[in-house]
């Protein structure tokens, strides 16, 4: 194990330095890693990954999810206002139903592409 330590190390400070200042230069700022690194941890839940996927293919009301993924209405309702709070889901009222959907296509795409990510490893 001592030896794969050792091979790890750089053995020099920087191997391109014109390389790690162009990077240096596009870094986002601590604010914008803090928030896409929330939007991440959001996302590892798997009953939010569930809610996300069935909203990425309809627009659905709150009883509809319970009854898709055979769970209360309050921990869907918590699981909804925790992606809400980040901005994943956005919802509309008709009346006395609260319906849920996506955000915007921003949240969609990446959902989408995380999906093929996963899905091409099976």
């Amino acid at each position: 194990m001592k030896k794969l330590i050792e091979i790890d190390k750089c053995k020099v400070d920087i191997v391109d330095k014109e390389k790690v200042d162009s990077v240096r230069r596009k870094m986002k700022s601590g604010e914008t890693i803090k928030l896409i690194s929330e939007t991440f941890k959001v996302l590892g839940d798997p009953t939010r990954v569930k809610i996300v996927f069935a909203l990425s293919q309809e627009e659905l009301c709150v009883c509809d999810i319970v009854n898709l993924l055979a769970a209360t209405k309050s921990a869907v309702s918590h699981q909804l206002r925790v992606l809400r709070n980040m901005r994943i889901v956005k919802y509309r009222k008709s009346g006395k139903m609260v319906y849920y959907s996506l955000d915007d296509e921003h949240i969609k795409n990446l959902f989408d592409e995380g999906l093929r990510h996963v899905e091409e490893e099976l």
